[in-house]
């Protein structure tokens, strides 16, 4: 019975101090904002929306209207388009434009915590974020019967179609292009921060030791902190549109699942990916290592010259990508 006691003391004292130091971690630190980096930011803060279609929304299954955009079109292809982290549907006007001359109706939705959907960074629930992909789905497949959907995600959004790719909504669509995909922050494709285009300058700042606090919460179903913010982005502060920090739990859910390489083999549709050559984010050449040693029949093309924005805002890539889009693969 002493044994017993002193066990139970002992469990006690260390529940006590393990979560006093997750609390530690979760309330006394935070991401900072870093120095913009400019070859990130400016093409987006200098991008021509002249002509852009008005939001309309759309009702997710908890009520909220969201908000999207559509470029009508004349072909029997539906495009929709997923936008990066901290950004928004405006950004993938220049994509979008292409695409609907070629004869696509493109869609572009903002995802929840994104563009015209306010709180920004946040969202309720990790999984929302996909449930609002059915939503939005469910909501304008009608229209548009007997159509071939593609769903192209960019950055965090390519990452994020990856997700629904191999989810049980991955046979909503036809097909997927993954254009630059963020696939984990420990997978091969980073670049690491010394071999960035500046030591000081980044696209995000992150808060490694309120996630270690937070996951430490979550591990014992303690999910009141999720909401507080982890990362942070040097947005330009001419974008309204633009988010400026994420939650723990958009962290986690704008992005593959945590095996991204399960993602990559349960893809039940044709795949392809692009990504530039010269891009600052990522190691162009790991993606086809990546994809190719898991599945021969996903395609990846590095873009000479291009950079991570380059993907959806320069002439070369956007044509790359329209053609994918236009093909009969």
């Amino acid at each position: 019975m002493r044994t017993l006691k002193r066990f139970l003391i002992g469990l006690a004292i260390y529940f006590i101090i393990l979560f006093s130091v997750a609390g530690i971690l979760v309330g006394m630190f935070h991401p900072d904002t870093p120095k913009a980096l400019p070859s990130i930011t400016e093409p987006f803060a200098t991008m021509d929306i002249s002509g852009i279609p008005a939001v309309q929304r759309y009702r997710a299954r908890d009520g909220a209207m969201l908000s999207y955009r559509v470029y009508g079109g004349t072909n029997q292809k539906v495009v929709v388009l997923i936008h990066g982290s901290a950004g928004s549907s405006q950004d993938m006007h220049q994509l979008a434009k292409a695409l609907q001359q070629a004869g696509s109706t493109v869609l572009v939705p903002d995802l929840r915590g994104h563009g015209g959907n306010w709180p920004h960074g946040d969202i309720a629930y990790v999984g929302q974020l996909d449930d609002d992909m059915q939503d939005f789905d469910r909501t304008l497949r009608p229209a548009y019967p007997g159509k071939q959907w593609t769903l192209v995600g960019f950055s965090s959004g390519g990452g994020f179609a990856l997700r629904i790719a191999g989810s049980s909504l991955g046979t909503d669509f036809d097909r997927f292009i993954l254009l630059s995909p963020f696939l984990r922050y420990n997978a091969p494709t980073e670049r690491p921060k010394s071999s960035q285009p500046s030591d000081d300058a980044h696209w995000y700042s992150v808060s490694i030791a309120r996630i270690v606090g937070l996951s430490i919460f979550d591990f014992f179903g303690i999910h009141y902190f999720d909401g507080l913010p982890v990362l942070s982005f040097p947005v330009p502060s001419n974008i309204e549109s633009a988010t400026s920090t994420y939650s723990f739990r958009m962290l986690k859910n704008f992005e593959p699942h945590a095996d991204y390489k399960a993602d990559i083999r349960r893809t039940q549709r044709p795949m392809e990916v692009f990504v530039g050559g010269s891009d600052e984010l990522f190691l162009p050449e790991q993606f086809a290592e990546i994809f190719g040693a898991i599945r021969h029949d996903i395609p990846v093309t590095i873009l000479p010259g291009m950079t991570h924005p380059d993907m959806i805002t320069k002439p070369l890539a956007i044509q790359a990508v329209v053609q994918a889009v236009e093909s009969d693969r």
